[in-house]
């Protein structure tokens, strides 16, 4: 299975919306991706919607960490959203969830950005 990647830039919050496998095979096209939608609109925020994300491996991890780091030096907040069981323990086991915040639904985590 292959990875849908969708972005949606709401005032100064790109959300970003995964469907399918985040894996070695994907990470790469996902980085290029948001890091062009980063430099090309004034974002503050991210919000990741994993809803639809059924795998995600290291490779997937370090795609978001560095996303993080990049929004972080900006002075944003990178927010999870959504997320299923499976990619929630990965999430769980790697640390993530001590930097990155985790909300139940990407309306929600709008509000909590200021964005509604």
């Amino acid at each position: 299975m292959s990875l849908a990647i969708e972005l949606e830039v709401k005032n100064n919050v790109l959300c970003i919306r995964l469907a399918g496998e985040l894996d070695h095979h994907t990470a790469e096209e996902l980085r290029q991706r948001v890091t062009s939608k980063l430099e090309e609109n004034k974002i503050n925020h991210i919000i990741l919607n994993l809803e639809k994300l059924s795998f995600m491996d290291s490779s997937g991890l370090g795609v978001i960490l560095g996303r993080y780091k990049q929004i972080k030096n900006n002075g944003g907040e990178m927010v999870v959203c959504s997320i299923s069981p499976a990619v929630k323990r990965l999430f769980d086991m790697s640390g993530l969830f001590k930097i990155i915040r985790l909300e139940q639904d990407e309306v929600f985590a709008l509000q909590t950005l200021g964005v509604a």
